[in-house]
Formats: C-alpha cells, sequence, structure tokens
C-alpha cells in the first residue's frame, strides 16, 4: 500500500509535512501530538502505509491479554491513530521498534499526553515528537506568505502588496479559527463548533486525561477565565478566584495548578515562557510566562464573543490578536527549530515575542492591530529593548518587527519591519 492510498481527499499540505519527513528517517517511531481536530490524523494518514484507529475496545482488549502483533503488524509506516485511548500498545510498540531496527515503522498520533506512568520508557532513542497545531493563515490561504519568518531571521527585506483584508476580516479569522474542518464554514457555524469544542473539553477530556475526575463547571469558568487573560501574565489566584460563583470558594491554588497541567496535557492551554538576556542596565527582566489558548477561536467562544463585540473592545481584539499572531508563529518558528518567548521588565518595558534559532539568532516583534501611531509605539518599544542589551554578551537582533493586521509589509526609515500578519509565512 502506498502513502497515497491513505492520503485523504483535499488533503492540505501543512507546515509540519517537512517535519514529519525529517523525522521519519531519523527515529523508527513519530509520535503526532496536538490539540483535537487540528489535523492529526489526515497528516498521519499522509505518511503512512497502513493505519489502524485505537479506541476504548482495544484498550480492553489489550488489558485481557490481546496479542498486540494483530494492531502492530502493517506495511510500515504504520498509523496507530489516537493511540492514548489503548495506551498499552505504548510498550509492544517500543519493542517492535528495537526487533526489528528501522526508521520510520511507526506513527503515533494523539490529542492528549497520557500520564508519564503509561510511557515511563521514554523511547529515548527509538521515539521523536512532532507537536501540530491548528492551521496557520498560510496553511488556510489566507496569508499569501510573501515575508518568510526566516527572511527576516536572515536580515532580508520585507516588501509586500496590501491583501485588502480588513481589521474586521482578520478579527473574523481569529474567530473562524485555524480548525481544518471550519475552513470554510460561516462565522456562526464555526462559533457553535469552537463552543462545542470547550463544553468537551470541560464535560469529559479534563477529567479523562489523567484519570482524575474535574467538575466540568469549574473548568469551563477557568476556561472562560484564561481566555480573559489571554496574552497576560495572569496569577494562578486570579484564576482560582474565577472558579467560584457568588458564595462559592474558590479552588486551591495547587488544584488550579492541576486543571491548568490537565488543559496542558490536553495541549488547549500553551505557556509563552519569559526571554532573559543580558542587560546593560540595572533592570531586572521578569520570570512569568503569558497564558495562551492554542486557537484564537477558543477565546472568543469562551467568552460568546464575536466580531462585532471584538470591534467594540479594541484593547482586548488586540490580545485576541496577539494570540492568534503567536499561534502562527508558533507554526513558522518549529519549521525553523526556534522558540518563541516574551519580554517584561522591571522598568516596565515588554515586547510581546522574542524568535530565537538555535544558533542564537534572534528577532523580536510587538504585535499591534494597526495604525500609524500604534505602530509607531510598537518600533519605540522594540528599539528600547534594543538599546538596553548587553552588546558584549548579547548580539545584535536580527529583525525588529511590528507584525499588524493588514496593509502593506515595509521596511521604515529605522529598520523596523512593518508585517501584516496576512504576508507572514515560515
Amino acid at each position: 500500500m502506498s502513502n497515497d492510498d491513505l492520503t485523504p481527499e483535499g488533503y492540505v499540505p501543512r507546515v509540519v509535512d517537512a517535519e514529519m519527513r525529517a523525522a521519519l528517517t531519523t527515529m523508527p517511531a513519530v509520535v503526532v501530538e496536538g490539540p483535537r481536530a487540528c489535523g492529526k490524523t489526515w497528516t498521519g494518514r499522509r505518511f503512512a502505509s497502513s493505519a489502524v484507529y485505537l479506541d476504548d475496545r482495544v484498550s480492553a482488549a489489550l488489558g485481557a491479554g490481546m496479542d498486540p502483533a494483530s494492531i502492530l503488524d502493517g506495511a510500515p509506516p504504520r498509523l496507530l491513530d489516537e493511540w492514548q485511548l489503548a495506551p498499552g500498545v505504548w510498550n509492544p510498540m517500543r519493542r517492535a521498534c528495537d526487533a526489528r531496527a528501522m526508521r520510520g515503522q511507526f506513527i503515533l498520533t494523539g490529542s492528549a499526553d497520557p500520564p508519564d506512568d503509561i510511557t515511563r520508557h521514554s523511547g529515548a532513542g527509538r521515539i521523536i515528537r512532532v507537536r501540530m497545531r491548528p492551521m496557520s493563515l498560510y496553511e488556510s490561504g489566507e496569508s499569501d506568505g510573501n515575508v518568510s519568518l526566516e527572511a527576516l531571521l536572515e536580515g532580508e527585506g520585507c516588501a509586500a502588496p496590501d491583501t485588502g483584508l480588513t481589521l474586521g476580516d482578520v478579527l473574523g479569522l481569529a474567530c473562524r479559527g485555524g480548525w481544518p474542518q471550519m475552513r470554510d464554514a460561516d462565522l456562526v457555524t464555526a462559533g457553535d463548533a469552537s463552543r462545542a469544542y470547550l463544553d468537551e473539553i470541560s464535560r469529559t477530556d479534563a477529567s479523562r486525561v489523567d484519570g482524575t475526575e474535574r467538575d466540568p463547571v469549574r473548568v469551563g469558568r477557568l476556561l472562560a477565565s484564561l481566555a480573559r487573560n489571554v496574552a497576560t501574565e495572569v496569577r494562578h489566584t486570579v484564576l482560582a478566584a474565577d472558579t467560584a460563583a457568588a458564595g462559592e470558594k474558590p479552588l486551591e491554588r495547587r488544584t488550579v495548578a492541576g486543571y491548568l497541567a490537565a488543559l496542558a496535557r490536553l495541549f488547549v492551554v500553551e505557556e509563552v515562557p519569559a526571554w532573559r538576556p543580558h542587560l546593560a542596565s540595572r533592570a531586572q527582566a521578569r520570570r512569568s510566562p503569558k497564558i495562551h489558548l492554542v486557537d484564537p477561536s477558543l477565546t472568543a467562544a469562551a467568552l460568546r464573543t464575536d466580531v462585532d463585540g471584538l470591534m467594540r473592545d479594541l484593547g482586548f481584539a488586540g490580545r485576541l490578536f496577539e494570540s492568534m499572531a503567536i499561534r502562527d508563529l508558533q507554526v513558522y518558528a518549529r519549521a525553523h527549530r526556534c522558540s518563541l518567548s516574551h519580554y517584561r521588565d522591571s522598568d516596565n518595558l515588554e515586547v510581546d515575542l522574542i524568535i530565537e534559532r538555535p544558533d542564537g539568532t534572534w528577532a523580536a516583534a510587538e504585535v499591534k492591530l494597526g495604525g500609524a501611531a500604534a505602530i509607531d509605539r510598537g518600533a519605540r518599544t522594540l528599539r528600547r529593548l534594543r538599546d538596553k542589551l548587553d552588546r558584549a554578551r548579547t548580539r545584535d537582533p536580527a529583525r525588529l518587527i511590528v507584525i499588524t493586521a493588514g496593509g502593506y509589509a515595509y521596511e521604515r526609515p529605522d529598520g523596523v519591519c512593518v508585517v501584516p500578519i496576512t504576508a507572514l509565512g515560515p
């Protein structure tokens, strides 16, 4: 059976495809992780020659002594879809990797990270992990990709025409989200789907992921609190207070931490860590991460807002837009083995994004909805950060970038690149 036999009709190429090809030539097994409905199964099928779709019945059969050979035997790469529903397959798969001593034997897809005891044999030397996220605008076709992250990190120019999308259009894309099944959906349908997604997380997934019973109502309140505080360094005490209705006792901080850990295992919540460069001044870099939901559509759905609501509250719309930029840049950055972080110091200087390659090359970005005044503020912030650095120990940035919701891509006289998200690509 060839890979083409399993490739779903209408498969849209993903940025992660290149990483998948490389991973299959590197290790015996590739574990593809990411939130439910982001396209893992389709991408797994794109690269698989045979497949088996696992569920609780298979897990029960394995526990009752079923020979795992019937699951593992098949033309390689063999796709084990939603493997976390039959975690008993992990160790037999690992042993099969050793016995066959071949690369590219298995592709495991999963929308939850199982408890550590299931994967206590880590698979070191046998398994490589690939992270997927919802579609970026480049993947869904709403960004033309004329300005690539790779080119920016190489210090190249940044020129691109206006794609013609308005602020309302871009906020609509944020509310629709990057879910492959919703690419052609209207905003009402997409909003209903995102709310159903959150309901399922609250009702079932948050408890099932590690076998710890959690109150669905409080999980829902926590998701709403995360949405209200998206793109901020929100404290656990704030989140705990938001889980209680009037007259109820808030969750304890460690309980909130457990809820957040469960949502992280479901790949629904992501943290952007703090960047700590060497500074020439006495300012102290902060250490707290920023919290985001994995797709801006979930933020909008948790708060039951839409494009009209966002247009009436441009302050919050700016943070939602920042979260969408984070989603897209997570996709593009991974393609170049880059890490993302944010910066804030004791002088209250804040920079939304630091993009850093393993060799130390880095760029800084501010995310603004648009407008000359906002772009000027973003450029000043970026220049302030550059001027604060200890040049003896931290190299100059490859680029300073203001990411906007629309318009042209161009380089300002001060060297700052202005790049609309609709022109950005890997």
